[in-house]
């Protein structure tokens, strides 16, 4: 093996326990897209005296914090979107699937947008799962390392 391949085989296998907290959510991301993982809290007379806020399922809140506090996770995400020129869901699904191990930064720039950007503004959590960039993002990079886990490299 080369220095390239030992090199790369290495940081899958920090990448790999980096991503480790966030494959469990996998099947709930997976069924989750299918329906709503968020709702508006409209209890009694809460529109005369209060604003209406988002609920969020707690699967979907305990999923946030571990991307949270993951070193995937990258403040920088805009200029993944400016310099890919991704401006749409379908956009980002079709470069998702098209990722290799070359692209691991902006996959996490896409997920960094959802996770980061869902702070200040409250739609783009439930995106995330129903528009499936939460589940896409981390089969493709748990697609990538095991890649690197199983074969010679390239």
């Amino acid at each position: 093996m080369d220095q390239e391949s030992v090199y790369l085989r290495n940081l899958m296998k920090e990448n790999r326990k980096v991503l480790l907290p966030l494959t469990k959510y996998l099947s709930w991301l997976e069924q989750a897209g299918d329906k709503a993982a968020s709702s508006i809290y409209s209890g009694e007379g809460i529109a005369q005296t209060s604003v209406a806020f988002p609920v969020y399922d707690a699967t979907l809140l305990s999923f946030i914090r571990e991307a949270q506090k993951s070193s995937l996770m990258d403040r920088n995400y805009p200029y993944v979107y400016s310099r890919k020129g991704i401006k749409t869901h379908d956009q980002e699904r079709r470069f998702i699937v098209a990722c290799d191990w070359r692209e691991w930064d902006s996959l996490r720039g896409i997920l960094s947008k959802y996770v980061l950007g869902g702070q200040t503004k409250a739609s783009l959590w439930s995106e995330g799962v129903t528009e499936k960039i939460f589940y896409l993002t981390i089969m493709k990079m748990q697609e990538i390392i095991d890649y690197w886990d199983s074969s010679t490299g390239e």
